[in-house]
């Protein structure tokens, strides 16, 4: 159907025609971290050696099956995909070699969403760096290039991998073996450190560090890219494909760290609180990956004090076993930053990561600047109408801005979540109560305003953003977990109720997340849509035992119906603007009244498509119309708007009774 190319213009996605589009999509899908053939989901076994022969195409769906689950979608109302794809998808075989018959499927996917309406962006996905390090992302080959060798990380210590740590013939949830969420704290263990200071900064830390005549940082950062342009040369004729994500959550590396800190509560280094996990400094990483056993401090909630303390200290790499290639060197140790001495790591230079003749490193203006710009050039030497969708790292995220050098044409793109809710799978409602700090939140109000303002600092970064004059905030990734409350909702289903009363929590949840995003007239994609979702504690979306897709096969029980599969449907299938000829000034959406209001401001003839689904308005509605007539179009669950009159134009539906 070849959608209409976008543009950005201040806060706003545009067209040619000058319509302003409100983009509400999904991230497709969850398992795309992980080999399709053969399947490498995190509870199938594997010790990663098959990396270089592994094939991702399957992964959202198979060819055969993207009808249905593109028709799924939008009969939900989505019209953006966050479609991610990853490095180890494009280039596993070795550095160089591309994966011709996954370029083809995915650029067919890209070609088959723009006949659903689907605008995508895509998504070169990692978490902590790779599979063998714990996520996803990177090709196994990288560690080999740098001198690692990731069949020791394991027994090092220098890694937190669900395959290693968990018990396969027990099943189901572990959390004495592999906590809720914690695949996360491989940021801090030296594996994934070395690779992101390698990738971000190793022209800068260790210069002489080279692989094939280039820096560590340029031999990354390149074949990267390279996998990204042989991605854009397939889909650059496709106008639905609207840029490129520059990297899912980077890590920072030990950038700007100083090499002896522990974070261990609020300090003049870190004002933030501490993390449950090891309390890692950068020589206790260097020292590990070295081979030598080091007693670092663990840190855990005590839930009395509402406050992450040390729990006690753990020895990590009792056997001394060294990370590194027989025939490899350090690189940080070979540029000065500490030495061993006696069998001990010994520190050099306390400020080598984090400062260089009086000027601290800085991570966003010193290498994420530099990096977006790197990224923008190669895609847009493809296509030039491409939009850069711009995230930092997590771990600071875009609260201050964007750095000044980021290039024009950028979106931000960060992320969001109800952090309590993602890492407990709770939801305390109509009481939410922060368990690490003690804050409590009464009544729905209270819940939905605490995300308006989190989601409103965050779209307050885009202001940095095209050289002051503003950026769209596409919020790239927020959701809930589905296996909330040792997933009741499941029991509830396999006990056979079918009715919406399990899904209540999630409903709310979502309705209240949303509810923000409507009040900021942002856009987002929710994460996420899993096709290989089970209603297994074991499994969920595949990877790492994470479960927020909005649909799971396990629930589809009814082929001839469209929503058969999906999960509390009433939290994210609703009514919004997706097209207005003119300015957006308010959406409003309440789901226990059965009321949806629209104001916008018009500009030439005023039209405007507003999405209904028949989900919110099963008996159908009455309509309102302030300054313009309605053409309704049940078929498409479109209602088209045009301006009547001066001044301001609204739509106001109202449930009408069953």
């Amino acid at each position: 159907m070849a959608l209409p190319r976008l543009s950005i213009e201040g806060e706003w996605f545009r067209d040619a025609e000058g319509r302003r589009h409100i983009l509400r999509g999904v991230n497709l899908g969850g398992d795309c971290k992980v080999p399709y053939a053969p399947d490498q989901r995190t509870h199938i076994p594997t010790d990663f050696s098959d990396h270089r022969t592994v094939s991702f195409v399957g992964r959202p769906f198979p060819l055969s099956e993207a009808e249905e689950h593109f028709s799924r979608l939008k009969a939900w109302g989505f019209n953006c995909l966050r479609l991610l794809t990853t490095w180890e998808a494009v280039e596993h075989e070795g550095p160089g070699k591309y994966d011709e018959a996954y370029l083809d499927y995915f650029a067919t996917l890209c070609r088959m969403a723009d006949d659903y309406g689907l605008y995508v962006f895509v998504d070169f996905h990692q978490d902590v760096w790779s599979r063998m390090t714990g996520g996803d992302g990177a090709p196994g080959w990288t560690f080999e290039a740098v001198g690692l060798d990731f069949s020791k990380f394991h027994a090092a210590g220098a890694a937190h991998v669900m395959q290693h740590k968990y018990d396969f013939a027990r099943g189901g949830r572990q959390e004495e073996n592999y906590p809720t969420m914690t695949w996360s704290s491989n940021y801090r263990y030296p594996a994934n450190a070395i690779m992101w200071t390698l990738f971000f900064a190793g022209s800068t830390f260790c210069p002489d560090f080279e692989i094939d005549g280039q820096s560590a940082q340029e031999y990354l950062q390149g074949h990267y890219i390279g996998a990204m342009e042989a991605v854009a040369a397939r889909v650059r004729d496709l106008s639905n494909v609207i840029g490129f994500d520059t990297l899912n959550e980077p890590g920072s590396g030990w950038v700007g760290q100083l090499m002896s800190y522990r974070h261990t509560g609020p300090s003049q280094q870190n004002p933030g609180p501490a993390r449950p996990g090891l309390a890692w400094s950068v020589i206790d990483g260097l020292a590990v990956a070295r081979g030598l056993p080091r007693m670092i401090p663990e840190m855990g909630v005590d839930w009395e004090q509402r406050k992450t303390v040390k729990k006690a200290d753990r020895l990590v790499n009792p056997d001394g076993v060294s990370i590194w290639r027989p025939d490899a060197l350090c690189p940080f140790e070979a540029a000065g930053a500490y030495r061993l001495q006696g069998g001990e790591a010994a520190v050099l230079n306390e400020n080598f990561f984090a400062a260089h003749h009086g000027r601290d490193w800085n991570m966003d203006r010193d290498f994420m600047g530099p990096f977006f710009a790197r990224v923008a050039k190669a895609m847009r030497a493809i296509n030039n109408d491409w939009l850069l969708f711009a995230e930092l790292d997590p771990a600071g995220g875009a609260k201050h801005g964007f750095p000044e050098d980021t290039p024009d044409r950028t979106v931000n793109a960060s992320h969001w979540y109800d952090v309590v809710t993602l890492s407990t799978k709770t939801f305390n409602y109509p009481v939410w109560v922060n368990p690490f700090t003690g804050r409590e939140l009464d009544g729905p109000e209270e819940i939905e305003g605490a995300y308006t303002r989190q989601l409103g600092r965050l779209k307050k970064a885009s202001e940095t953003l095209n050289g002051g004059t503003g950026a769209p905030f596409l919020l790239g990734e927020f959701g809930i977990p589905y296996d909330l409350d040792e997933a009741a909702a499941y029991k509830a289903w396999e006990a056979g109720d079918r009715t919406d009363a399990p899904w209540e929590k999630h409903v709310t949840a979502l309705d209240l997340m949303y509810n923000a995003i409507d009040t900021l007239l942002i856009n987002s994609t929710q994460w996420n849509y899993t096709a290989s979702n089970r209603n297994d504690q074991a499994i969920g979306d595949g990877w790492n035992q994470e479960d927020l897709s909005i649909y799971s096969v396990d629930q589809r029980v009814d082929e001839s119906d469209i929503d058969s599969g999906g999960r509390a449907l009433k939290g994210f299938v609703r009514p919004y603007a997706r097209s207005v000829e003119g300015r957006p000034l308010k959406t409003e959406f309440r789901r226990h009244k059965g009321r949806f209001r629209f104001v916008y401001d018009p500009e030439g003839e005023g039209r405007a498509e507003v999405f209904v689904p028949k989900l919110q308005f099963p008996s159908g509605y009455d309509i309102e119309t302030e300054a313009c007539e309605v053409e309704i179009d049940e078929a498409a669950q479109l209602v088209r708007l045009r301006a009547t009159g001066g001044g301001h134009a609204a739509l106001t539906l109202r449930s009408k009774a069953s």
